[in-house]
């Protein structure tokens, strides 16, 4: 039952209870009781003080006498500033002004200053309408002044700045009040001061606007007051022809109203007093709580509530929806601070039963979590194209939102990127859990699950299998009961085993544990891990698929590139291959040594990565291979280089399937070490690095020709001379180049690790790639780097033969004798058998000059030059020829032999094999 303070009656009915409403005392029982109706009186509503409107009415009439006082405050702040502005303005414009006119300064002269000065500082007094203008000499004493009984007296104020030629500005207390006055000097044709003239004006003779603007303040004050009052009665009249003129008798039946509302409404309602005392409980309230049926008028603590209940209560805090238990029945309470009679006093507060809710809440917070699992699933699985890492992500997001712990077992073929094979062993791959020591299967051992076990049932069904009890699972502990017993003893009792199905094959199987929760799995759990494992067996399959196109991609990039470096004695050699983080690519560099002990560098670069860039990095390595064999200058190469891109072009065009070949770049470089001499042709490759011996780094320059494929434009080959020592540095654009920086900072960072490299060619790449890590390229890296040696003089021999077939026993005489020198006694007669033959052809068949060079490197070299283009041809001869055996002898005699061409004419050239490795210095003179 409710008692409303206030209420001037009972309910007519009786509560469940069977008491009767008790009549709490205020001001409507009393009105009752007088037997008469209440009316307010309009005057008091109107302007009663203690009324809303005479509050308000108060508050307006303060706020306006405020702003009114303000303004007169600064109205006259204002005005006593702006004066003495004027006042200072006023008095230097007369100053100066005087002292400037015409006459003033001849006046200061003359016998009688005051006779031609007195009546002239009177009338511009008078005309400017300040207080006084003195003429004075240099010692301030006074020629003029209003009261010319102060003439001839020193000047009262400051004046020695306006000796020195200045001006002086300043506020004084005078005889005549509160002044502002000013001195200027009068000054001689040199600039010498003769005389000062001092203007001064009081500051209440330039004020006056305060009195005018006063009265409109006042005004507006007296307008605000008005029209507050007007407002304050409009509004009171306003309210009172709401509430409708009601009394006592009237209010009674609207609280009899809101009564019995009150007790029909299915929501607990209490008011709590200040003192923790309920002042008021509906029927809900009562039944909700199950109040005693005296309990108004009782501390909230006294009515045998739990204590949180009651702590609550009793504290009159704002509580939103705060749940209690109390007795089987969960409420949700809602408390806010209430105020009776224009003070604090207590609390509201209203019971919501919300048992049904909170189950219903439950289940929906139970669905909201396993929509947030499969997202988080669905976002961190499969960041990487890696099966064991995408494996451990999906133990990640498991553990323990989901499952305790969680296991992922994945056949060994998936895990290098092959097909499974149903019945293989599977491998542990990923685990995780809320400890570290559950007696599991460890990662990395290998598993077979016999075929009562839930794991092969689900892999045998392709369908996830729930354990529900594992205690009770006899073909669970049949897979080792001894392992069994200690996960059983650990605290593990339910299982779910999901198989990873990628279409039509099967690639392991995922296994939920539950330690913690003393619930067991239940069939909606099952679907949930059924849905994650298909989510994240997507993932896992797509870094199979990678991880086989990367594994083929990788074979076959490393069966394009060079495995160990041809033997050669031109150049000291270091490389690096860096591949990128992205996989593969179509970065490649070679080394390919040539007739006469040179060597040819090359590097290149096929934009792209994965199979493709690998295939076409491997054509256009064997078509360098082949194209050198020519003994080619860089630029031919280069072009017959760019021909071969463009027919791949061509033929890639034809096939859709194709992909053409696009940003192929390439640097090729010809180092002879008895010249010293390099050539150097790019095709849209960075430009090479030189290291000289004293460790100073240039980018030569060599001209930029087009990128492979555009056909038809020619390429430029660049001439170095290179000391002996010299580091020739050849690279790919993903050294000096990627999103981060442009090609321009990659080569000063270039440079400057260079600078500081060591002298051999290892210490180089390793300096230049320190700098890089721990980056991962985007591109690949080719990195080749080349010391250079030279061929000394004591190792050539050349001689410039006549024309004359009588000259070739002198060559095969000066031959002998070096060979004897060099002590490769063993290789005269096959060396004279060899030359002779070339010497005869280019003197029958060639043009002069020729000349005759022998080079003593790895193999003892024979060339042969003159100016012929013509070249010969290896053929068989018919028994009845008399020539055309001789250079069937020189290929049968010889390792190799061949022929290039120069910018002169050509060169026959053959190899011959040392017998012993050939001595570091001469044995003879």
């Amino acid at each position: 039952m409710v008692r409303l303070p206030g209420r001037t009656g009972a309910r007519s009915t009786r509560r469940s209870g069977g008491r009767r409403p008790r009549v709490a005392p205020g001001p409507g029982r009393r009105a009752r009781e007088r037997g008469g109706r209440w009316r307010p009186v309009r005057g008091e509503a109107a302007l009663g003080v203690r009324s809303v409107a005479g509050q308000v009415f108060v508050l307006q009439v303060v706020i306006v006498l405020l702003l009114v006082v303000a303004a007169v405050v600064a109205l006259v702040l204002q005005v006593r500033y702006d004066g003495v502005q004027e006042a200072r303005n006023r008095s230097l414009a007369v100053a100066e002004t005087f002292a400037n006119a015409p006459g003033t300064r001849e006046a200061l002269t003359a016998p009688d200053p005051t006779a031609v000065l007195q009546p002239r500082a009177e009338a511009a007094r008078q005309g400017a309408r300040v207080d006084f203008v003195v003429v004075m000499n240099t010692k301030g004493v006074r020629y003029t002044h209003p009261h010319p009984d102060r003439i001839g007296k020193k000047f009262v104020g400051t004046i020695r700045p306006a000796l020195a030629g200045g001006t002086v500005v300043e506020e004084v207390n005078g005889t005549i009040g509160r002044l502002v006055q000013a001195v200027v000097p009068v000054k001689a044709p040199d600039g010498t001061v003769v005389g000062l003239v001092a203007a001064g004006i009081t500051t209440r003779n330039v004020g006056g606007l305060a009195d005018r603007q006063l009265p409109v303040v006042l005004g507006a004050a007296a307008a605000g007051l008005a029209l507050a009052t007007a407002g304050t009665a409009l509004v009171s009249r306003r309210l009172l022809r709401q509430t409708h003129g009601l009394g006592p008798g009237e209010m009674t039946r609207m609280y009899e109203h809101h009564d019995a509302v009150l007790h029909s409404v299915r929501e607990g309602v209490l008011i709590v007093g200040d003192g923790g005392q309920l002042l008021l409980a509906n029927d809900e309230a009562h039944r909700l709580l199950g109040l005693p049926e005296d309990a108004e008028q009782r501390h909230v603590r006294d009515l045998g509530l739990d204590p949180g209940t009651a702590g609550l209560l009793a504290s009159g805090r704002v509580a939103t929806d705060e749940v209690h238990l109390v007795g089987d029945r969960l409420l949700a309470i809602n408390q806010r601070p209430t105020d009776l009679d224009g003070r604090p006093s207590g609390s509201v507060a209203t019971l919501r039963d919300s048992t049904e809710l909170r189950a219903l809440s439950g289940r929906a917070e139970e669905a909201r979590e396993h929509l947030s699992l499969l997202y988080d699933a669905g976002v961190g699985v499969g960041t990487t194209l890696d099966v064991t890492r995408t494996a451990e992500e999906l133990v990640a997001v498991a553990v323990p939102r989901f499952a305790d712990f969680a296991t992922v077992d994945l056949y060994d073929a998936v895990l290098t990127g092959e097909d499974p094979e149903p019945g293989a062993v599977l491998r542990r791959t990923a685990y995780g859990g809320v400890r570290q020591d559950a007696p599991l299967y460890p990662v990395g051992e290998q598993i077979r699950f016999v075929p009562s076990s839930p794991q092969m049932h689900s892999l045998r069904t392709r369908r996830p299998v729930l354990e529900p009890r594992l205690e009770v699972a006899p073909g669970w502990r049949a897979q080792s009961p001894e392992r069994a017993d200690r996960v059983l003893e650990y605290g593990i009792h339910s299982l779910i085993t999901v198989p990873v199905r990628a279409g039509s094959l099967v690639l392991g199987l995922v296994s939920f544990w539950r330690s913690h929760k003393e619930e067991p799995f239940d069939a909606g759990e099952l679907a949930l891990a059924e849905e994650l494992v298909a989510r994240a067996a997507v993932s896992i399959d797509n870094a199979r698929r990678y991880t086989r196109e990367h594994g083929l991609a990788v074979t076959l990039q490393r069966s394009l590139l060079p495995r160990s470096l041809p033997e050669q004695d031109a150049l000291d050699i270091a490389y690096r291959y860096l591949p990128a983080q992205a996989g593969v690519g179509g970065d490649w560099f070679d080394v390919l040594p040539l007739s006469g002990a040179r060597v040819a560098l090359v590097v290149g670069d096929v934009v792209g990565h994965g199979l493709h860039a690998a295939a076409t990095m491997g054509r256009l390595r064997t078509a360098v291979s082949n194209f050198s064999a020519l003994d080619l200058p860089p630029e031919e190469l280069l072009g017959l280089l760019d021909e071969l891109v463009v027919r791949i072009d061509q033929d890639e065009q034809a096939d859709s399937a194709g992909a053409p070949v696009t940003g192929a770049s390439c640097l090729y470089a010809i180092y002879d070490p008895v010249s010293r001499r390099c050539a150097v042709a790019r095709a849209g490759h960075p430009p090479p690095a030189v290291i000289a011996p004293d460790g100073g780094v240039t980018f030569p320059d060599v001209p930029a020709g087009p990128p492979l494929g555009l056909g038809g434009l020619p390429f430029e080959t660049a001439e170095l001379e290179l000391a002996e020592g010299s580091r020739l540095v050849l690279y790919t654009d993903g050294l000096v180049e990627d999103r981060e920086r442009d090609i321009d900072t990659g080569l000063e960072e270039l440079r400057t690790a260079l600078s500081s490299a060591g002298e051999s060619p290892e210490e180089t790449c390793r300096a230049v790639l320190d700098v890089r890590r721990p980056f991962r390229p985007g591109d690949d890296i080719a990195l080749l780097v080349a010391r250079t040696r030279a061929l000394g003089p004591e190792r050539v021999a050349e001689w410039e033969v006549p024309g004359d077939p009588a000259a070739v026993a002198d060559v095969r005489a000066a031959v002998t004798r070096r060979l004897t020198r060099w002590g490769l006694e063993e290789l005269t007669f096959t060396t004279e058998l060899v030359l002779s033959e070339l010497v005869t052809n280019a003197i029958r068949y060639g043009a002069e000059p020729i000349r005759v060079r022998v080079l003593r490197d790895r193999t003892l070299i024979c060339e042969v030059f003159d100016s012929s283009s013509t070249s010969p041809h290896l053929r068989y001869a018919a028994t009845t020829d008399e020539g055309g055996r001789g250079l069937f002898l020189v290929a049968q005699m010889t390792e190799r032999w061949g022929t290039r061409y120069t910018p002169t004419g050509k060169v026959i050239w053959a190899e011959q094999s040392l017998p012993l490795p050939a001595p570091d210095g001469d044995r003879g003179g």
